[in-house]
Order: structure tokens, then sequence, then C-alpha cells
């Protein structure tokens, strides 16, 4: 190839030095590995791995492992921890946590204790050894995940508890890998254990507590997409910087810091979008790349203690994760399936296992050899490759048969279609709007969010139609950057309600996401015009919401209930609009509720959204809404689910609502709630009450006055 080169003139040496050269071929990889390996049934990962063995020293030597592929690589391993502890979903964890912490340490314990007397009579390498190998088996990488999410099965309990099982052991197992790096780098006084362990707690509550608050503090102050990238990756490698001061490893601090940030990053905004794409397009596959550069086949299958290697870590691995699901499953009396699921998901070996033996490859004796030499690094190439595609079989054999199973008890209970109009007039509270459609919405369904904008057929027209336009392509912009489908509309339209009325039987809309009016005037209303008309002509539910900070920075959920709003017809479907919010945000609900309404609440979401954080506390009179001032904080979201003039639950109080929220939730983010009603608007209008409302309006007051009178008496 070299020869064939200088015949054209072309003069480029290899292995290629020039920078330009290497990052193109680089490039080229990423680019045509995945597409080459998808055919051949490989994963992605053992691809790329592959490729770097391929153009690497002992490959092809086409190129040289140097200062780009350990700065890249290193950017890619921390990167692969801070994607891990962001994936964790810590609601998840906290609601199956002592099942979760069982199987977590189950399969840290005995993948451990089996490894050390493995690597200890079998391989017979020295107990730091031992110890470092043994914690790479325990260590396990959800690479079989999107399995369990194409099948629709992510919240079964099985699931819940393989994903909180990997938070508990791939901490420990980082804890091990960090604890002996930490012994190479610092002494080993008779105090360095507790100081080391010390060190550790300490920074680890630092950054638990200041992460958090300055994450929310930034995102509340600062929207563009750019700025937030760079601000949460400067806050991975401080993290990360943290760690190593201390004398451990990095990468502890990165996946510290995707635990305690993943309730600011929701998995469905642009920003975690924007996370995943760079970290797999770039860095991650740079960083598998130079891992391949390591290796030596030609060691791995040249040398029979190699291979010995190989297959005794992979026995080891394989088995003592079985043997944590098999137990799990008896403890806590499990199906078969579910501990098919749970072996499926926790036996792949990745991320962690990785980051353990490259430490471990770096770690030089004071005999000059290797902590963990190459028959290690290249017996870790054969246990990701088995354990990945054996992952991947089991989870999909039984993900298939729990997925079947639910489709049978689904078929009777089949959920309606959904679809959210959100009319997007006002570009400031665009983003805000469209961030609770996404967090709301049902991520089952395909193409179930419209943006409207209605112009009024003026002289203006034009100038509307171009800034409308632009607004549409704003909200197109924020739902792809997560891979969601947008319906665009606009439509001219003397009345704006009338518009947004027709769009929504056009498209069988079955809520409306509007903005909180603001009042431009003395003499204009709390709700204006537009949402007073919308309101009194359609009977979906609506939601009308005022922002004061990010969606995603919110950390509670308080949700005021009227008596008898069990009975309205759109009861189910709002309540499992908050649980999706709840989930997707990482915030609690906090329910203010009449004791009977309660029963209703707490029975519904033990039933459908056993995974979600709620509190209740009752609510006897709607009168004394004003009780619920000393719980709303300004970073709190307060839900008032109200209802129409005429429905079961409506009350007179909710007149006195706009004076209320004016007065006393002027500086808190509010909604205001409406749920579905039944029938048709304008069955209910005649001669004499066009409306509809006014007759019903006085038959409230007095029932209410009558009721009080009595009960005094």
């Amino acid at each position: 190839m070299k020869e064939m080169l200088d015949q054209i003139g072309f003069d480029l040496p290899l292995p290629v030095t020039d920078p330009t050269w290497i990052f193109f071929l680089v490039l080229v990889i990423i680019l045509f590995a995945p597409i080459i390996l998808e055919r051949l049934r490989i994963p992605h990962i053992i691809g790329m791995i592959l490729a770097g063995v391929a153009i690497g020293e002992h490959g092809f030597n086409i190129l040289v492992r140097d200062s780009s592929f350990e700065l890249f690589g290193k950017v890619g391993l921390y990167y692969i921890m801070f994607l891990a502890g962001l994936e964790m979903n810590m609601e998840d964890f906290k609601s199956i946590r002592v099942k979760a912490t069982v199987l977590g340490l189950l399969a840290f314990i005995f993948p451990l204790g089996i490894g050390i007397w493995t690597n200890l009579h079998l391989l017979g390498y020295g107990l730091l050894t031992s110890v470092l190998l043994a914690s790479m088996y325990a260590s396990h990488t959800l690479i079989a995940y999107p399995i369990v999410i194409r099948y629709g099965i992510n919240r079964q309990r099985a699931v819940s508890i393989a994903v909180g099982g990997t938070a508990v052991t791939d901490t420990l197992t980082l804890l091990v890998l960090a604890v002996i790096a930490g012994m190479f780098k610092g002494g080993t006084s008779d105090m360095f254990w507790m100081w080391l362990i010390l060190k550790v707690i300490l920074l680890s509550l630092f950054i638990m507590y200041t992460f958090p608050r300055i994450g929310r503090w930034f995102f509340r102050r600062y929207s563009d997409n750019v700025v937030q990238y760079i601000f949460v990756m400067a806050m991975v490698f401080l993290g990360a910087g943290l760690m190593e001061l201390i004398g451990m490893e990095g990468i502890l601090g990165a996946f510290l810091t995707g635990l305690v940030l993943n309730r600011l990053i929701p998995h469905v905004s642009p920003l975690m979008s924007h996370l995943e794409f760079v970290g797999n397009a770039l860095f991650i596959p740079y960083f598998l790349i130079g891992v391949g550069m390591l290796i030596n086949l030609q060691v791995l299958f040249g040398h029979l203690d190699a291979l010995k290697v190989a297959g005794v870590m992979i026995v080891v691995a394989l088995l003592g994760k079985w043997i944590a699901s098999w137990l799990t499953q008896k403890i806590y009396k499990m199906s078969s399936v579910e501990r098919e699921l749970m072996f499926g998901l926790s036996n792949a070996q990745a991320a962690a296992t990785l980051a353990a033996v490259l430490v471990g490859y770096n770690l030089i004796l004071p005999d000059g050899s290797r902590l963990l030499n190459e028959d290690v690094l290249n017996g870790t190439i054969l246990l990701i490759l088995v354990t990945c595609v054996a992952s991947s079989f089991i989870t999909e054999n039984a993900a298939k048969r729990i997925a079947m199973d639910d489709a049978e008890m689904n078929e009777e209970n089949a959920q309606e279609k959904e679809c959210f109009l959100i009319p997007v007039a006002n570009p400031e509270t665009l983003e805000n709007l469209m961030a609770l459609a996404l967090v709301v919405r049902d991520p089952k369904q395909n193409q179930n969010l419209v943006a409207l904008n209605v112009i009024n057929d003026n002289g203006d027209s034009p100038r509307l139609e171009m800034r409308g336009r632009r607004t549409l392509e704003r909200a197109s912009q924020i739902t792809a950057s997560v891979n969601v489908h947008l319906k665009t509309v606009s439509r001219f339209d003397l009345n704006i309600t009338t518009g947004i009325m027709h769009t929504a039987k056009e498209y069988d809309a079955t809520s409306i996401v509007i903005g909180l009016h603001y009042k431009s005037s003395i003499v204009d209303s709390f709700f204006g015009n537009l949402t007073e008309n919308l309101l009194k002509n359609t009977y979906q539910q609506v939601m009308i919401a005022r922002f004061l900070m990010p969606v995603n920075t919110l950390r509670r959920i308080i949700v005021a209930v009227p008596p008898k709003a069990e009975f309205e017809h759109g009861f189910v479907k709002w309540i499992t609009h908050l649980c999706r919010m709840s989930r997707e945000l990482g915030c609690r609900l906090h329910f203010f509720a009449h004791p009977q309404t309660i029963g209703y609440l707490r029975g519904y979401i033990q039933k459908k959204h056993k995974d979600v954080l709620t509190e209740f506390q009752e609510l006897e009179d709607w009168d004394d809404l004003l009780i619920i001032t000393g719980q709303v904080n300004y970073d709190h979201l307060l839900v008032i689910v109200s209802s129409r003039r005429g429905s079961i639950s409506y009350d007179s109080s909710f007149e006195r609502l706009p004076m209320q929220i004016s007065k006393y939730f002027n500086n808190n983010s509010i909604m205001l709630l409406y749920p579905d009603q039944k029938g048709d608007p304008n069955e209910s209008l005649s001669f004499a009450d066009p409306r509809g409302w006014a007759e019903t309006q006085y038959y409230d007051k007095v029932g209410n006055w009558l009721y009080k009178w009595f009960k005094k008496e």
C-alpha cells in the first residue's frame, strides 16, 4: 500500500502521524464500523474495540496511540461513567431500594468472592491483583437496557431491581478500584485507610450537596443549549478532578456527578439529547478505539495462559451473576422469567470493566510489572464480547415473554389515543410549554403533539404570519432535539379561540396546553378573554401554566384537589399526566385533598404508578386553600385542579381563585388544570341562558350556604 502511494506521488508514511489524517481515519472508523458490524450481529462497543485492534501497532500499524488518544480516551472514559450515572432512575431505585440493594450486594459479593479465590489459586495472581480483577467481574453495564425499552417493559419490577442493583454494584466496584489506585498514589501508613475513606465520604457529600444547587441556579439563569452543555461538562471534569486531588480515580467523580445531576436533566430534554449525541458520536468511540489499540491478539491466541485467564474470567462473571439473580428470585418469590430478565440485564460487562482494566494496566508495581498484565487486558475483550452477546440474547428472550403476557392483560384496558394541542402565540413561554408537553405525553405514542399558531385575518397578517412561522420553527427544533415528532399548524381565523377549537376537533386533541394570560391593564381579567372562551366552549382537558423557572429545575409538585374530583370524567387522565411529569423530573407529588378523594388518589397511584413518590395531606374545606401558601416554595410547582361551572366538583369558591393566586401565589410557578368532562358544551345552551351556567352558579351558592348552616346547627 505504501509503495502504491509513493508511485502516485502521495507521501503518507505509516503509521500516520499527521493530526488531520489521524482524525479523518478515526471518523471513518466511527462511521463505517457500526454499519459493517451490525450486519454481523456484533455489538457496537466490541466493533469499535476490534477496529482499534486492526489499526493499532499490533494490527496493520496504521495509527500510533499518541497523546490525542490519551486525551480523548480520558474524556470518553469519564463520559461513559457520567452517562451511566445520568441514566440511573433514582426514583425507581428509591421505590424498590431494598430489593435492588439485595441484588446489588449479592451481584457484588459472589463474583468478588469466587473471583478472588480463582485468581489466587487457579491463576496464581497476588492479592491486590486478585481483588481488582475480581471487582471487574462484579460490575455490570446495562447494555441490554434498550431491549426492554423497545418491548415497553422498562417499568417492570425485575427491570427496576436490575437498574437499581447496577447503581449498587458499580459504586462498590468503583470504590474498590479507587482504593487500590489510591494505595499506589499515596502512602500506606496506619491511618491510610481511615483517611482515604474519610476523604471519599467528605468529597462525596460535598458533590451531592453543592453540585445540584449550582446546577439548579445555572439552569434557571441560562437557557442556551450550548452554554448548558459546556456547564455540565465542566461539572463532570470538576468532579473527576476533585477525586483525583484526594488520590482517587476520576471516574468515581464523573459517576457521582451523573447521579446528582440526573434530576436536573430529564430524559426527554434537548440537553440530554445533546449529551448522548456528542458522547456517542465522538468521545466514547474515540475511547473504545484507543482501548483496542492496546490489545495484542497474538498474545491472546499465542499463549495458553492468556486463553486460560479469559476462560476463568468469563465463567466466574457469568456464574456469579446467575447465583445473585437466583438468590434474589428465591428471597422475594419472583417468577423464573423475572430471574432470567435480571440475569440478562446484570451480566454484561462494559463501562466499569473497561475502566478498571485500564486503571490496573497503567498501575506499575515496585518490581516494574503491571498490576493487570496483558493477559488480563486481552482477556477482558473476550469477557466483554461474550457477556454482551449473552446479555442481549437472554434479555431479548425474557423481555419477549413478559411483553406477550402483558399484551394479553392490556387488551382489556386499551389506552385511548392522546393528542396534545399547544397554541404557541407567545415566544417567551414557548420553551416551557413545549417542555411541559414533552414530560406529560405518553412516550409510547407517536405523533401526539400539535403546535398551533392562529393568525388574525386582518391587514397585519403578513407580519404575524412571519412571526408565527418562526415560533413554530423554534417549537419544531425543541422536539426534534429529543427525537419527538411535532405537527405544526398555522391557520387564519378572525377569532383565535375559534381557531384553537377547530384545530382541536380536526386533530382529535385530548388536551390543550396554554400559557397563563398576562394582565395588560387593570380592567383586564385574570384569565383573559381567550382562555375564558376556550374553557366555556371545550370539554377537553385544559392545562394553563405559568413557569417562573425552567421546568427541569422544579423540585416538587404541590397539587390542590377539590372535593368530589374523583367523580369527574377526566380524573384518571390528569393523575396519569402528573405522575408522568413527576417521574420524568424526579419530583415528589404532594396532594392536598378531601379524605375521601385521597383514598381514590392513593388507590389509583398504587395500582398504576407505584414507582412515583407521593405525599398526601387532608384539605377538608376548599375554602382553606390558603393553608397551602406555607407549603409552596419558589422552586415548587403549584397545580390547582379546578373545574368548569356546572361540573360535579365545581365549587363557588373557585370564583375567588384569580384573586387568591394573584395575591398569595404571584411568585410561584403555577398550573391550573381543568379536567375532561363528558358531553358537548353546546348541549347546555338555551335562549334564556346562552352560556348555560347562570342557574347552576346560584344553585351552588345556595346549596353551600344551606350545608354550612345545617352543619353549624
